[in-house]
This record gives C-alpha cells, structure tokens and sequence, in this order.
C-alpha cells in the first residue's frame, strides 16, 4: 500500500484546523503590532531625532560582571528573540508529536516546501555575491518567512484562505524556523567556549526533569531557564538557541499516572497559551523596533543601498527565490508521489502562498545582524533589502490572492458549516478519507 497521500492539500483534522485558527488569531493581532514597530522604527531613524533613537539603541544595561553588559538592541535580539523561539520549540514539538505531522504522509510537503524555499533563495543570493566575497556571510539571510507578518498581509487584504493553506502556511514557516535555527548554531556561531555549553546541560537537564514530572511553579522554572540562557550566551552559540531547546524539553503528551489537567491540556499547550501572546505582543515587535531602523541618508540613499549585491541577492532571493523553492518543491512532491491537487485548489494558489512565503522578516533580520555586525554599513543595506523584499513579496501575493478571494470564501463557507449544530463542521465529520472535500450542493 502506499505511504503517500492521495490529495495535497486536504483539510486535516478538525482538532488540529481549531489549533491552527487559535495560533494564527494570535499571529494577527502579533503581526499587526509587529508591522507598526516597523514602520516606528523607521520614522524615528530618519526623523530629526534619529540620532536619539540609534543612541536609545546602543543604550548599555546589564551586570558586567557576567558579561551581560549589553545594549538595548542585543538584549532584544538576544533576550526577548529566545522567547519567540521557545514558542518555535514548543510548536515543532507539537506539530511531530501530537499534530497531523506525526503522520509521514501529511509533513512530506510542508518538510520538502521549507527545504526549497531556504535552499533556492540561498542559491540566489550567492549566484549575485559570487563576486563579492565580503557579502556571501549574508547567504542564509532571504531563507527565513516571518508567519507573523505574512499572516498580518492576509488579515489586511482580507483573504478567506482555505484552512488546508493556512495550516500547510504555517508549518511551512514552523519547519523553516528550525531550519533557521540550526543554520544560525552551525554557520553563525565564530568562537566557541565549551566549558559554558557543557554547564549549561545542567540547568537544562533539571529543567526538563521538572517539567517532565509536571511541575509548572514559575520561581523553580524560570531561574533554571535564565541560567541556561546565560551559559549558552557566554558559549558563542547564540543565545536564541536556548530557548529553543528549553521549548524541546515541555512534554507535549500527559504521563501516566500524572495529574490530568481540568481542561486536558498538556504542559506544552498551556506555556503556548501563555507565551505565545508575550512573544507575539511583546518580544518580536520591540525587537523590530531596534532591528528595523535604518537611517536611508547614512546608508547611501535608496537607490545606492538597494544596488548593493547584499540587498539584491535579498530582495531576489525572499521574491523569487522563496515563489521558486516552495512552488517547485511542491510540485516535485506532487510528481513523484503522484497525488493531486484538492480539487478546490489550483496552481495559482500555490503562487500566492508561494509569494507570500516571501516576506522575511524577524529572522532575517537577525541573521543579518549576524552575518554583518549591528550598525555596519552592511547591515543597514541589510535591513532595507530585507524591508523592501518583504514588501515586493507581499504586494504580489495580495494581487494572486486577492483574485481568488471570492473562491475561497465559498471554500470557507462550506467548511464551517455545522447543520447539525454539534460544535464540529460536517466537512469535518463524514468527508472522504483522503481528505478531499465532498460536494455539498
């Protein structure tokens, strides 16, 4: 029998589909608050008091003493971005364990999507840097889709995406995340102390020993979770990567024996309720509003900036590059598994998700940083091809997707229809078994 899918695309499972419409509600509003740090950003950059926000950016707080005398801009991209990543950690967890990728079948195509859109932006950054050796740090910087902002795009025009899209939207950007993460571990980390990495194992490992045996009081949590961050910051690796294993370390299953939750919730379902909105709401926009401003005088003007190889490898790698990588991957998918399409879909679809997978952002962001160093004239060009391919990918999408609207709304329509007023969409209940929509007319 075969392991592949009959239809790409299908609806999924109802519990999963009411997950992912939380998670992306949350993303919205996230979204929203992180386009206005953004824009904040860079009024204040190239207003009169420009020079006070860049000095408000450079601002030192910290013990010295640990070594963690910091600027504002480090603390955000190095404090509160391992929040955000907890939540990365957290949902990949969740999606491979508990949600409909625990099934080989259903995270072949999000899995082959994420994998082509970081490789081909990434080739075509590097085939436009090829002669300028100085700029190919920046390789991994158009591989990254920031779901928070394409998902902002989405509530903006107004899209009644299938749920199918927006569930295989999001994985997409789950897988890439960790794939972004463990490219910023193995290509962005230059020196490497493994005292601090070899202790930071023990505040870890009882950490993960205490959520394990369900235990949720925040004074016995939290002090383990700093002091892990603190000892893999002092390592060289970056300190993001932390939160990421602490969010790997949350039991998504509820053990034998253990105190059931009132609402059968697991550990990891209850930290994502209560992190996710600081990370949404709090951590990625003052992140953005110390990474996105960038003075357009002090990096040349506009049109110099954005002919700089670095900021065109971006903008063609998150505009082209990402439409190519997931378009292709998903079509290569479709060719040798021999599935279909759902047969409410079709090819332009995919062109809009595509493009919209196209607007990096946070992570870009911080890659740059990364690859360049803050406050160089690298990464100032950095920041505006990042801004301007993130704008370029999600004016496309919104021309592609905004043509199919009235299309999905009837798709809509009919999957949330609940004549028999149960709680559960009777697409939900009595659809074929591959997934694929019934005719409900």
């Amino acid at each position: 029998m075969s392991t592949t899918p009959k239809s790409l695309f299908s609806r999924g499972s109802w519990p999963e589909a009411k997950r992912i419409a939380d998670v992306l509600r949350t993303a919205t509003v996230g979204g929203a608050l992180l386009v206005g740090a953004a824009v904040l950003a860079l009024l204040f950059a190239n207003s009169p008091w420009r020079e006070t926000y860049f000095d408000l950016a450079g601002t030192t707080v910290g013990p010295a003493a640990l070594h963690l005398d910091l600027s504002l801009a480090t603390w955000a991209a190095d404090g509160l971005l391992a929040i955000f990543f907890f939540v990365v950690g957290l949902e990949l967890k969740r999606e491979f364990l508990a949600g409909d990728l625990r099934d080989p079948k259903r995270a072949l195509l999000p899995v082959a999507a994420a994998v082509g859109g970081m490789v081909a932006p990434a080739l075509i950054y590097v085939a436009i840097n090829a002669g300028n050796p100085d700029g190919l740090a920046g390789w991994a910087i158009p591989t990254a889709t920031d779901i928070a902002f394409a998902v902002a795009v989405l509530a903006v025009i107004g899209s009644s995406l299938p749920s199918a899209l927006r569930m295989f939207l999001l994985t997409l950007a789950v897988v890439d995340d960790l794939l972004a993460i463990t490219i910023i571990a193995v290509f962005y980390t230059d020196e490497l102390s493994f005292g601090p990495l070899l202790l930071a194992l023990v505040p870890l490992a009882l950490f993960t020993l205490a959520v394990q045996r369900g235990i949720r009081a925040w004074w016995v949590l939290l002090p383990l979770a700093a002091v892990t961050w603190v000892l893999v910051h002092e390592s060289g690796v970056h300190a993001t990567v932390a939160g990421v294993l602490l969010g790997f370390a949350v039991p998504v299953l509820q053990r034998r024996g253990q105190q059931p939750d009132p609402d059968h919730h697991s550990l990891s379902e209850q930290f994502e309720h209560t992190w996710r909105p600081i990370s949404a709401g709090f951590a990625v926009p003052v992140f953005a509003f110390f990474a996105a401003g960038v003075s357009v005088v002090d990096a040349g003007g506009l049109g110099a900036a954005l002919a700089d190889p670095i900021a065109l490898g971006i903008v063609a790698g998150l505009v082209l590059g990402k439409t190519v990588g997931v378009l292709g991957s998903t079509w290569l998918v479709q060719r040798f598994t021999r599935a279909r399409l759902s047969d409410d879909l079709s090819w332009w679809d995919l062109l809009g998700l595509a493009q919209l997978a196209g607007i990096g952002f946070t992570v870009s962001l911080l890659v740059g940083e990364l690859a360049f160093g803050t406050g160089t004239p690298q990464d100032d060009h950095v920041k505006i091809g990042v801004l301007a391919g993130s704008l370029l990918a999600a004016l496309l999408a919104t021309v592609v997707l905004r043509l199919r609207n009235r299309h999905y709304r009837r798709i809509a329509e009919a999957d949330t229809r609940d004549d028999d007023h149960d709680g559960i969409p009777g697409a939900y209940q009595d659809g074929p078994a591959d997934g694929t929509r019934r005719d409900d007319g």
